[in-house]
């Protein structure tokens, strides 16, 4: 029993550091990266359909994107998706393949940047701790119900604890690694 919480809340926290990785790729610096465009959805014959799923996306160079649709028709498609985006960005059409250069970050937007950063980080945080005390709730429970002792409570308690340190450590080498790319000209 025991064991089972402990391996649970583990996946949980990983789950959780994942999660902001994904988000945090999601946030743009100046420089390109293809995962930039992966939750960007083209509508593909009426339906929605990841940009990955309908062409092949490249880098060019360090601050441009390009995205080489399989169905030569669906370049305006994939244009507009782009342009109505959240990322403020804009696309443009060279014959049958769209490129996508990335803008220069002002100091600005660089610094409210670092705020969105932060604060996914503070929630991957939350839930690295929610799924701790969670875990904790059932070590107790367990204890109640006598089926563990308290030096094995205490003790997967203390595992529980450094799984939990673990993780936070993790959220904050992303979190540094990120604001340092922002901060990069």
């Amino acid at each position: 029993m025991i064991a089972d919480i402990k391996k649970t809340a583990e996946q949980k926290m990983r789950r959780s550091v994942d999660a902001l990785k994904t988000d945090l790729a999601k946030i743009r610096t100046g420089r390109a990266h293809t995962g930039l465009l992966d939750h960007i959805m083209v509508d593909y014959y009426g339906t929605p359909t990841p940009i990955p799923q309908v062409g092949n996306v490249t880098l060019l160079d360090a601050r441009t994107i390009s995205v080489s649709p399989w169905d030569k028709k669906m370049a305006p498609a994939i244009e507009k998706a782009i342009r109505d985006s959240d990322l403020g960005l804009n696309p443009a059409s060279m014959g049958e393949t769209v490129r996508v250069p990335m803008p220069a970050l002002t100091e600005e937007r660089r610094k409210d940047l670092i705020k969105v950063v932060r604060h996914e980080c503070e929630n991957a945080r939350v839930a690295v701790r929610n799924v701790r005390r969670d875990a904790i709730h059932h070590l107790k429970e367990l204890l109640k119900q006598k089926k563990a002792s308290e030096d094995e409570e205490r003790r997967a308690q203390d595992d529980v604890q450094k799984l939990t340190d673990r993780s936070i450590a993790d959220i904050d080498k992303f979190m540094q690694q990120k604001e340092a790319d922002l901060m990069a000209v």
